[in-house]
């Protein structure tokens, strides 16, 4: 701040150099300020700069997430109507996630879906015997003062306990047809099981007390507020429940999942023919490989293809599908990387596992041959194509550029190369 001049009898007291010097010193405070002020909102703008910068990074960055979410959620969606069988089984989790149970029951699903009969499979936890308190309830004795529970006769108990598994089983395939997706979802299997330990052994078992199976338009008839849920399950919809569920007596179910998960337990394609260079021999390579060489020749040959585990696999090398309007379907494929021959038992195993698949064609693939006895069986079939030896060879030829070597101890008889 400024001092204020002198007046006259001021300066004629000599007072106007003691202002001069106030009046720099001032100046030079200004300045000083002014500088720092000027400092202070270069730095204000640069922070200001930098802030805006980095938030408009984070707008950007949620932008991009949502924009990645809402396709996700599209394609997801798209999935699910189209049928694909992960996102209908997804959906129909999340579903299930979403159900409220008191406290302590268990919540844990797993969900398969079969698009071919347009059934959902659901395997579910049931809540274990604790759930029925054996406390029917209690009573105070004034002579003691003490409360003194008043145990629930075992009968009621069970008969407690078969109703709850009941209604858990009902209350899961409602929400299942809840969902109105009648073109994706026509039928349902619930296995439910619980998690227990082997009183002879101490080992943990999980054995299925219900299976139940039932259709939309079955469920649909249902009044689920005026029924009696063991009645229902049983004479209704054909139930398989345990004798003595709170004993964990165990029920076959309807449908294995477990089985049916490791039925067509798909891994991803690898690409076989990426190394092979320089006249590769076949018989080298490992039976995986030869088995995703052999799908790789058939996508090439128009067919969409998939390869299954290399083992315990049901005998399925492959399943491909032929999306020819008049032609395609299902076809097995099975990839014998032999130096013998295939015989007739390979050939009757691929018929049954043709006829367990309900595939429309069967093919053999092999480095070697088959048999006449193999020939004659595949002929009486109908629906079985082989494919041997040299044949092999040219197709890799004519449809993956490949040409290979199938080392055998010896050549395959005239006429069946």
């Amino acid at each position: 701040m400024a001092p204020l001049p002198p007046g006259a009898l001021g300066r004629l007291l000599g007072k106007g150099a003691r202002y001069e010097r106030e009046l720099e010193t001032a100046h030079q405070e200004h300045e000083r300020r002014r500088s720092q002020h000027a400092q202070a909102e270069a730095d204000r703008r640069r922070r200001l700069a930098d802030l805006r910068t980095s938030h408009e990074g984070r707008v950007r960055e949620a932008a991009e997430q949502v924009r990645r979410h809402n396709a996700e959620v599209e394609q997801f969606e798209r999935d699910f109507y189209a049928g694909a069988p992960e996102a209908v089984a997804q959906y129909f989790t999340l579903v299930l996630d979403a159900v409220t149970y008191p406290e302590g029951s268990p919540h844990r699903s797993r969900i398969l879906y079969r698009p071919e009969s347009k059934e959902l499979v659901i395997d579910y936890e049931l809540p274990a015997q604790s759930v029925i308190p054996v406390e029917r309830s209690y009573k105070y004795i004034q002579k003691r003062d003490a409360i003194d529970p008043i145990s629930r006769p075992a009968k009621e108990i069970k008969e407690r306990y078969a109703s709850v598994i009941a209604q858990v089983a009902l209350r899961t395939l409602h929400h299942i047809f809840a969902v109105n997706v009648p073109d994706i979802v026509a039928a349902a299997t619930f296995g439910g099981y619980v998690r227990a330990k082997d009183k002879a052994t101490g080992q943990p078992i999980r054995p299925y007390l219900i299976s139940v199976s039932a259709t939309r338009e079955a469920f649909d008839e249902l009044v689920l507020a005026d029924l009696d849920p063991v009645a229902c399950v049983k004479q209704k919809l054909g139930a398989l429940v345990s004798p003595h569920p709170y004993d964990l007596e165990a029920v076959k179910p309807v449908v294995d999942f477990e089985n049916l998960l490791k039925q067509f337990a798909f891994v991803e394609g690898m690409d076989a023919a990426a190394g092979l260079d320089s006249r590769p021999d076949l018989i080298d390579m490992t039976p995986v490989e030869f088995e995703h060489l052999v799908r790789q020749l058939f996508e090439a040959m128009g067919m969409k293809s998939w390869v299954t585990q290399a083992s315990k696999d049901d005998g399925v090398d492959g399943v491909a599908t032929n999306e020819d309007p008049i032609f395609g379907g299902l076809c097995i494929i099975q990839a014998k990387r032999y130096r013998k021959a295939v015989g007739v038992d390979a050939i009757r195993e691929l018929a049954g596992t043709m006829e367990d698949k309900h595939a429309t064609k069967g093919i053999m693939v092999t480095t070697s041959w088959v048999t006449k006895g193999g020939h004659e069986h595949a002929n009486r079939h109908g629906r079985m194509q082989i494919i041997e030896h040299e044949e092999l060879k040219y197709l890799l030829k004519e449809h993956l550029g490949l040409d290979v070597l199938i080392s055998l101890p010896k050549q395959p008889p005239k006429g069946r190369k």
